[in-house]
């Protein structure tokens, strides 16, 4: 399969360039700079941004001996500062910093084919290349920047300065599939069921004759990953949905009734008396992400002693799952963990298989259309591994459970009933088609009840009760998010319904921030 290198230097835009690629059908991998594979087998490489200066002492500067002049080779931002310093030319300090739009003009190049003479970029640096290295030609330039692209006489390297992955830069996805598909050779081949054919045939050939234990949730995720699984090794696999306590209203019987026809293998486990006990006290949500990590895993690992051949726990991670709970020392922070990457004991007694662990949410969708599994299961809004827990802020209790399930639900069910034919939302799940209810228009909503209590009236009497925010964002792969722009009744009638009818709530707020700068979940 053809597939591009992305050698990520802590940029927060870096799986952009990834999502590009994907959306032309060219897979690509993302590792970071201090564990750079062979690159036998990439068709290219591309260097991505930094937060970093190449000027600093402490900056990312891996060899790049067997890359530069193998294979072609795209750097970005820094990666462009870093193959011009590297290759004997000068960074400085930029006296005409560029952030923002710019107007580029580029000249003949084969990144360049078929973009227009002049077109809007993306600029994102302090730093400039003052002079470039020898043998290096010019091939794009904004006002400030001279400098703003370059290809060596290698006729494999090519350098830009601006952002092409950002859609800010308004060609910049004909560079990159100039990039991928003409200078590396990509033929665009990687489609959903390219993926299911060669993922079916490599868990295979991982898991062999061994028995899988697969946590189900409902969600999009666990559903495709169970029917790839089921797919690739039928009978072997055994799904297993936890009730921790914290899933939505009525969740745990739903969820089990929506399987019934799908051939899958499922055991309800109903462990809700633990996860809700382990969590008395705790209220830093990263130390609930913990305990319900732990909690989560040390459940399949008691089912798995009872289930003969057990070697597997499969898990329905996905690639931001794994950006988000990475991070790299020093440059990239860790955003936030997830209970499916992050919180598992050291000893313990499955081995992880994730075969989604590459894919974006879209992506995942597109996999489960063509699996043929139901739309009402891959149109099902995102729902966090730790549930409610981490949409509860502070410690949870029952109280407060029953509280924010009743405000959710309201919140959900008024989504579905709204009708909004006409009103020119695409759907979430599929932007080809356009929305007919407010549910389907969203990539995931839910309601967050807050650690405060404020005053308010009902029936002539002073209340002092919670606050519920609800949030509302649509978006492509979970990596940037915009709030919804709800019609202002739906907003009336569903603080209307959560005041008068869930006890405990005598306010209701809207969350109208996007990611970044904060995340979708409150924690």
């Amino acid at each position: 399969m053809d597939k591009i290198l992305i050698i990520d230097f802590g940029s927060q835009v870096t799986q952009l360039i990834g999502r590009r690629l994907r959306e032309i059908g060219v897979y690509c991998e993302i590792v970071p700079f201090d564990k750079i594979p062979s690159i036998a087998g990439y068709n290219g490489v591309i260097l991505s941004g930094s937060p970093c200066s190449v000027r600093d002492t402490n900056a990312p500067k891996p060899s790049l001996e067997g890359i530069k002049g193998q294979v072609p080779l795209l750097g970005i931002c820094y990666g462009a500062q870093y193959l011009a310093s590297s290759g004997g030319g000068t960074v400085e300090a930029s006296l005409a910093r560029e952030y923002g739009r710019a107007i580029l003009t580029v000249k003949d190049s084969p990144l360049f084919k078929g973009v227009s003479r002049t077109s809007q970029v993306w600029m994102s640096h302090g730093d400039t290349i003052s002079s470039l290295p020898e043998g290096a030609t010019v091939i794009a330039s904004t006002e400030d920047v001279q400098n703003a692209a370059f290809q060596l006489s290698d006729g494999k390297t090519f350098a830009v300065q601006f952002h092409p992955e950002v859609y800010h830069t308004v060609e910049g996805g004909r560079m990159l599939e100039n990039f991928a598909k003409g200078i590396c050779g990509c033929k665009g081949d990687w489609t959903p069921a390219s993926f299911i054919e060669t993922t079916v045939e490599a868990l295979r050939k991982q898991i062999g004759d061994e028995r899988v234990i697969l946590g189900l949730s409902g969600g999009v995720d666990s559903t495709v990953a169970g029917v790839l699984l089921h797919r690739a090794i039928g009978e072997q696999l055994t799904c297993i949905f936890v009730n921790n306590g914290l899933l939505r209203k009525n969740e745990f019987e739903d969820v089990l009734a929506s399987y019934k026809d799908m051939g899958l293998n499922v055991i309800g486990a109903d462990a809700s008396a633990d996860f809700l006990s382990a969590l008395a006290g705790v209220t830093d949500p990263e130390a609930k992400r913990k305990v319900i990590g732990r909690l989560f895993i040390e459940t399949f690992d008691r089912y798995a002693r009872s289930i003969e051949g057990a070697r597997w726990l499969a898990q329905g991670t996905i690639y931001p799952d794994v950006i988000e709970s990475a991070g790299i020392p020093g440059i990239a922070s860790k955003i936030k963990s997830h209970h499916n990457v992050g919180g598992l004991p050291e000893k313990m007694n499955l081995k992880i298989v994730e075969p989604l662990r590459m894919l974006f949410k879209d992506e995942v969708r597109r996999v489960g259309r063509a699996l043929g599994i139901k739309e009402e299961l891959v149109g099902r809004h995102p729902f966090p591994g730790p549930s409610l827990a981490v949409r509860i802020l502070g410690e949870v209790s029952e109280e407060k459970l029953r509280v924010l399930r009743e405000a959710d639900d309201i919140f959900i069910k008024g989504l579905r009933a709204y009708d909004c034919t006409g009103m020119g939302f695409p759907s979430a799940s599929d932007p080809r088609e356009m929305a007919t209810n407010l549910y389907d228009a969203i990539w995931q909503a839910g309601a967050i009840l807050l650690p405060v209590r404020s005053v308010g009236v009902m029936g002539d009497e002073r209340t002092y009760e919670r606050p519920v925010a609800l949030r509302a964002v649509v978006s492509t792969d979970a990596m940037t998010a915009d709030w919804f722009p709800f019609p202002y009744d739906f907003l009336r009638d569903v603080s209307n319904e959560i005041i008068r009818k869930v006890r405990g709530v005598n306010r209701v707020v809207y969350d109208i921030s996007s990611k970044p700068p904060a995340t979708i979940e409150w924690e």
